[in-house]
């Protein structure tokens, strides 16, 4: 159920408990990106209207320093109990402020539980430089990826994040496109519907087995006869690939 501009109380606790939480945001060139937030419990300060995130995008991740005043959007996510709960609003630059303009939960669906630790070896592993198309080993862990997170956008209504799940693989890769298909989900298509009247969008593909983060910015389209189980499927064209820094938190 859609909650404008308020969270109850229940919604108030579960944040307040996340270690982890996809930002869907634009950099200083006006480019979209999804990136991870993760911090120790207390990350997320809700109240009623507002959220208080008490960390940012670190040095290497494309929304490091984003600027303030925009539109973005939030998904925590609690992959153990197979929650997650969607907020969008406006980032008003004070300490990572975030005046929240809408709140929902999603269903547990295609979210797979995994127990994610601080792991010992985060911040070790080196990232390839920016670039515009992908490696072999991005290929790869794109291919074998059963989660990921989407970033689309709305003239009106601003950026979102979401989530995706399937089973390792249902991701495919044919070049510089990306594609997946669209499973029998909420029903509300908001990424849908922003998609069809603008078609900027990001990806974020986390790996957390080895910590690698691999953020994708671009285009995407939905395509209405796809030979799947609801006839959609996403296609999105790679513009903008960076590596950026490893994940705080991995599967044991």
């Amino acid at each position: 159920m859609l909650a404008p501009a308020h969270l109850f109380d229940g919604a108030v606790r579960f944040l307040a408990g996340q270690h982890l939480a996809a930002l869907s945001a634009r950099d200083r060139d006006g480019r979209l990106w999804v990136s991870a937030l993760e911090g120790p419990e207390g990350l997320l300060e809700a109240s009623a209207t507002k959220l208080l995130v008490h960390t940012s995008p670190r040095p290497g991740d494309p929304l490091h320093g984003l600027p303030a005043g925009q539109p973005v959007g939030l998904l925590a996510i609690e992959f153990a109990t197979r929650r997650r709960f969607r907020l969008n609003g406006t980032l008003t630059g004070v300490g990572d402020d975030l005046e929240i303009e809408l709140a929902y939960g999603n269903c547990p669906k295609y979210i797979h539980p995994r127990k994610l630790t601080v792991s010992d070896a985060a911040g070790t592993v080196a990232a390839p430089g920016p670039s515009t198309t992908l490696s072999a080993g991005q290929v790869e862990l794109i291919r074998s990826a059963d989660t990921f997170f989407l970033g689309t956008t709305h003239p009106d209504r601003g950026n979102d994040a979401s989530h995706r799940g399937g089973p390792a693989g249902f991701v495919g890769v044919e070049g510089n496109t990306v594609w997946w298909p669209d499973y029998v989900g909420n029903d509300m298509f908001n990424s849908f519907g922003n998609l069809a009247v603008d078609d900027t969008a990001a990806l974020l593909f986390p790996d957390f087995a080895t910590g690698r983060t691999l953020h994708l910015s671009g285009r995407a389209s939905v395509v209405w006869d796809a030979p799947t189980e609801t006839g959609r499927a996403v296609r999105f064209t790679v513009e903008q690939v960076v590596e950026g820094p490893p994940l705080l938190q991995r599967t044991p």
